[in-house]
């Protein structure tokens, strides 16, 4: 017979146990991949990479510019029938607005842009004109049924005077029109901390992107090859548990892996991506 006192150390051992396999025990977030993590082979063979990125546990994808190439309706019943949901895809700045239509029969729920044009990213006039545009698409998006999201890098947060490229963002565009897609990653690069970065922005922040920092570099405001320190999620500084953390209390609705280049195969870093992550979600 058991113990009273075994009882007790071994139900304090199972409640720790649960605690660290997920943070949301009774509502398990789904994972995602950005498919530009997986490039090469995803335009080369994408049902291939579908079916790859399925088996190791992942459920969601993010799409990107380079698989395009094919009708809308065509790519969203592959990734479909993976048994996978694009709830997101990213849609290049020049030519947006024309690919709105393309978005909405894909299905995705968020139109998010990754990046401005270069010659946008060194004027304060640059982010205001980006942000009208946001504004003006995000009511375009709305009428069709999506919702219009910005991702960060690091060249948002280079100073004008007493301002940022991002503080710009952020004041002249409409929250109820243009959300965010925060990537922690370039948060940390360019100094900040995405756990506050977040806090600060609830209800604006509706899908993180994962990668982590390798430690010991410096970090920066400029978008080049001095800034890329990329490794797996849970073998760099950032704190993950605290992210995933704060949001899921601001709301933050999808997770999304994605390395833009390292040592590892593509496929190998999503696999130890996910199986960190796993452990939280």
């Amino acid at each position: 017979m058991m113990s009273r006192r075994n009882f007790l150390a071994k139900s304090s051992v199972a409640v720790g146990l649960a605690s660290a396999q997920g943070l949301w025990a009774e509502n398990r977030r789904a994972i995602g991949v950005q498919l530009y993590t997986v490039r090469d082979d995803a335009e080369r063979d994408l049902p291939a990479v579908l079916k790859e990125i399925r088996r190791i546990g992942y459920e969601e994808v993010e799409t990107y510019w380079d698989v395009y190439n094919r009708p809308a309706a065509e790519l969203r019943r592959m990734i479909e029938d993976h048994g996978l949901r694009v709830p997101s895809g990213h849609f290049n700045y020049d030519g947006l607005e024309q690919k709105l239509d393309y978005a909405a029969a894909l299905g995705v729920q968020y139109v998010t842009c990754p990046m401005l044009p270069q010659s946008q990213r060194v004027s304060l006039a640059g982010f205001q004109k980006a942000a009208d545009d946001f504004n003006r698409w995000g009511k375009l998006a709305r009428e069709r049924g999506m919702t219009l999201a910005f991702h960060n890098h690091n060249y948002e947060f280079q100073k004008f005077g007493s301002t940022t490229g991002f503080e710009e963002l952020l004041t002249r565009t409409d929250p109820a029109l243009v959300k965010l897609e925060i990537d922690c990653y370039w948060i940390t690069q360019a100094g900040h901390d995405p756990v506050e970065i977040i806090r600060q922005l609830k209800g604006r922040v509706k899908m993180l992107h994962l990668k982590d920092r390798i430690a010991g570099f410096s970090t920066s405001q400029s978008l080049d090859a001095s800034a890329e320190h990329f490794t797996e999620v849970g073998h760099g500084t950032i704190q993950w548990k605290e992210v995933l953390r704060v949001a899921e209390e601001c709301g933050v609705e999808h997770f999304f892996v994605e390395r833009d280049s390292g040592e590892l195969n593509a496929m190998e870093s999503l696999r130890r991506s996910y199986g960190y992550l796993h452990q939280l979600m």
